[in-house]
């Protein structure tokens, strides 16, 4: 199922760092960064990778994590690290921005639909009506089994129609 894409304030910000940067290189080097709970995303079209920043020797990322307290956000500072030491950057620090709080707006469209394509359904956009769905049959018709899921970040689903069980990345 084809998702539409949505673009937010936020996300042109976050594009428009990414189109003026002085260092694509790096840039290509952490899309192969992925989060470690959803091995199928990039940090990049998951919406957390907002700046690269490169100064003489020096490279800065700047993240901004899904929720307070996400316990993927040290694995994924770590996982930079690796990439751009291996690729060699001795000097590579990671900031987190807090402000603004990340949403699920800032997810790409390629992102939404790689979780779509992993069997997880992607959040709806927050300005719009939530229908779920099901990563499986494309059903709308599902229930709410709990607010978690494997993570705390999804919530679990049962569709109604082809009866499987399956994760919905919450919205915020």
């Amino acid at each position: 199922m084809a998702l539409l894409p949505v673009t937010t304030h936020d996300q042109l910000i976050r594009s428009k760092a990414r189109e003026n940067s002085l260092c694509p290189q790096i840039w290509a080097l952490l899309d192969t960064v992925t989060d470690p709970e959803i091995p199928v995303i990039s940090i990049w079209d998951l919406g957390v990778l907002q700046d690269v920043i490169e100064q003489a020797s020096r490279v800065e990322v700047v993240i901004t994590p899904t929720y307070s307290g996400c316990p993927a956000m040290r694995e994924i500072e770590q996982d930079i690290c690796k990439t751009l030491k291996r690729a060699g950057y001795s000097h590579v620090e990671v900031t987190t921005r807090l402000s603004p709080a990340w949403s699920t707006d800032w997810m790409s469209k390629q992102g939404k639909q790689q979780l779509m394509d992993f069997g997880i359904a992607p959040p709806t956009p927050t300005w719009q009506v939530r229908k779920v769905i099901c990563p499986q049959c494309a059903s709308t018709d599902n229930s709410l089994i709990s607010e978690f899921g494997s993570t705390a970040c999804k919530a679990l689903y049962k569709c109604n129609d082809c009866l499987e069980a399956f994760d919905y990345f919450k919205c915020i």
